[in-house]
């Protein structure tokens, strides 16, 4: 059924391509073509003929419900207009949920719940939970891309992420990865030159403040040495912790090094960074200008607070990822991202789901992803950083937009699998025990993180 579902939709999206004039009359590749006519869709542009005919509506009639948060209620109100204009006869409610508050409701309930919607967002390390669940409906999402267009190589991206034993369970909303913020007026004070690339063993212990004890964070380190916390090859399960210390690879084992005296000199000095609780305010603190630090690792998420608190924005730098290194080898966060997913409860019909295909598309229309932008502050994979930088928003957005651009470039996939939930823990407890138990050494620090994953994986 889902297949036959699935050529329906690519059916009726075709349809809806030719009929609204999406397609030059001397190019049939829709792929790379159509991410510019979606609000030029009137005009005919592949002939001499300048006749302007009106857009072609659809006489299917289908309700739908779709999930936005607060703050991105103008912008979803206007892409609804944007689509009913095709599909007049139609219905789209939206509801106004956080994302997560919304997730929320879908575990404590099911899918058949009036509250939760029938298009919504997910992020991308919630899709195996949802996916097993089963509350996905699966999506021509190669249909999706080829109308929005822009995309260079779709599976290669973050859309393949979204691919499950063959089935698209959601489609591209935003690519999101960590990148460094700089105070620039604390890096003065501190004789850093933030023009080049930094090699964090260089530093001084609070020039770089990474709460390493964190995974989300840890694994832009871990990834500069090729650590896999929790990797799958097949059905098999594997970790680079399990190893001991002397059959680590010397890149690894300089790494580790690397690690513990970075938390050696911390301890010493008795910051608050080894701490979970009190280790955030610390970082702000000295992250002020006239503090003691000047690289924070963070997610564009982070630019309000950050710019506040680095001179309101006078004082701060924002740089890509990699230009940080330890012991030679580039910072490395994921290929993270959100996607717009469909309720498995509106499968079986054909007509809400080419309507919810059809919001999802004008959702992430490349027209407006600097309207996107401003509502949202995500970022879309397939519209490149010119679009951007050539738009009306903010220097400060711009060189953020670039800096995860360039920082999602050069980043791993994110592991999907559900199983990688137990690494947080495991990583998070075992690097916090260097401060109670005081290893002398890396290869005792070491230890105890083999010790912690060594017993994670008789899980599995």
């Amino acid at each position: 059924m889902k297949r036959i579902l699935s050529l329906l939709l690519v059916l009726a999206l075709v349809f809806s391509m030719v009929a609204c004039g999406n397609n030059n009359s001397n190019n049939t590749n829709t792929t790379d073509n159509t991410s510019n006519n979606m609000t030029n869709e009137s005009t005919n542009t592949g002939s001499n003929d300048t006749t302007t005919e009106e857009p072609t509506t659809s006489t299917l009639k289908a309700t739908i419900s779709v999930q936005a948060e607060s703050g991105w209620m103008d912008y979803y109100e206007a892409a609804k207009a944007r689509v009913l204009e095709m599909y007049p006869d139609s219905t789209i409610n939206i509801i106004e949920t956080g994302s997560f508050d919304h997730l929320d409701v879908l575990d404590g309930t099911d899918l058949t719940n009036e509250d939760v919607a029938d298009v919504f967002a997910i992020p991308a390390d919630r899709l195996a939970g949802l996916s097993k669940n089963e509350v996905l409906a699966s999506i021509d999402a190669q249909a999706i891309a080829a109308k929005v267009g822009g995309f260079a190589n779709y599976d290669a991206g973050l859309g393949g992420n979204f691919n499950v034993d063959g089935s698209y369970l959601a489609f591209p909303m935003n690519i999101e990865t960590l990148i460094i913020f700089a105070n620039t007026a604390n890096a003065a004070a501190a004789g850093l030159d933030l023009t080049g690339t930094l090699e964090f063993t260089e530093l001084g212990y609070e020039d770089m403040l990474i709460p390493a004890f964190n995974a989300w964070f840890g694994v832009a380190m871990t990834n500069s040495a090729n650590i896999e916390l929790l990797g799958k090859d097949g059905a098999s399960f594997f970790s680079t912790m399990t190893n001991d210390f002397a059959d680590l690879t010397q890149e690894q084992q300089d790494f580790f090094t690397a690690m513990f005296n970075y938390w050696k000199a911390h301890d010493e000095a008795g910051t608050d960074l080894w701490d979970s609780s009190a280790a955030w305010g610390y970082m702000d603190s000295a992250f002020t200008t006239g503090g003691t630090n000047t690289l924070r690792l963070e997610g564009p998420w982070s630019t309000g607070s950050l710019s506040e608190k680095a001179g309101n924005g006078e004082d701060l730098a924002i740089l890509p990822i990699n230009q940080v290194t330890i012991n030679g080898q580039p910072l490395a966060h994921w290929k993270g991202g959100w996607g717009l997913a469909v309720n498995a409860r509106i499968e079986e019909n054909a007509d809400q789901m080419e309507l919810a295909a059809a919001m999802i598309a004008e959702i992430v229309n490349t027209d407006y992803a600097v309207d996107f932008f401003k509502a949202t502050g995500k970022i879309l994979e397939n519209v490149s950083a010119d679009t951007y930088a050539n738009s009306d928003l903010s220097d400060t957005d711009k060189t953020v937009i670039a800096a995860v651009l360039e920082s999602y470039a050069g980043a791993p996939n994110r592991p999907l699998f559900a199983e990688w939930g137990s690494v947080w823990d495991t990583w998070q407890n075992s690097v916090l025990s260097w401060a109670s138990v005081k290893p002398a050494t890396p290869e005792a620090a070491y230890a105890e993180l083999k010790a912690a994953f060594d017993a994670m994986m008789m899980n599995y």
